[in-house]
């Protein structure tokens, strides 16, 4: 007598088949296919804009504007544009940012007067804000630059907030592979990026 099955799990490929039945679903203007999705993903979401916001109210507040915007967008969302999940959290990171740019603009507006006066404050300030927009530059190119199989990897882990084994479940690689990627990646970045640091 030959014994039952074993039941399988999931893999991360299944999982990604059935969210982008979920947008689909989404799209048609389903909203038990978006509770599905936000059941699904809002976990990760959430940890990518508490980790850019640093703020758990204000991270509750971009997670459903990311929704929302998906409830919106889901019929323009198609496979070439990634995976489900990489795409919700390219949204989620450009909702993030603005809303740390909403932030600062309202700072500025608030600030008394007197102190927007101190010439040297506000030098500085804008000194360092060319600066930061000339680093970002060059980390950009340096991603850019990467092998694409290196440069998903560090984005997801960096900019998407996954663990290695995450990213191993979500992109259905051995964890060894993610591993090993991110490290030529980090290597080649550091040798890309040193000779910029070091004429700062």
């Amino acid at each position: 007598m030959s014994s039952p099955p074993k039941p399988t799990t999931p893999t991360a490929a299944d999982a990604s088949v059935r969210q982008v039945e979920l947008i689909r679903g989404v799209a048609g203007k389903d909203q038990q296919a978006l509770a599905a999705l936000y059941d699904a993903t809002s976990r990760t979401v959430y940890g990518l804009l508490l980790r850019i916001l640093a703020d758990a109210s204000a991270a509750e507040e971009v997670l459903l504007d990311v929704y929302s915007q998906v409830w919106r967008q889901a019929a323009a969302y198609t496979q070439e544009r990634g995976a489900p999940l990489a795409w919700l959290t390219t949204i989620a990171r450009s909702r993030a940012i603005d809303r740390l740019r909403r932030g600062r603009l309202e700072r500025q507006r608030t600030e008394p007067l007197d102190a927007a006066t101190h010439g040297g404050s506000v030098g500085a300030r804008a000194e360092d804000d060319v600066m930061a927009r000339e680093v970002g530059a060059v980390v950009r190119a340096a991603l850019e630059s990467l092998p694409p199989e290196q440069r998903e990897v560090i984005e997801l882990a960096y900019f998407g907030g996954l663990s290695h084994s995450e990213i191993a479940a979500e992109r259905g690689l051995p964890l060894g592979t993610v591993k090993t990627r991110t490290r030529l990646g980090m290597m080649r970045l550091r040798e890309t990026l040193k000779p910029a640091y070091e004429g700062i």
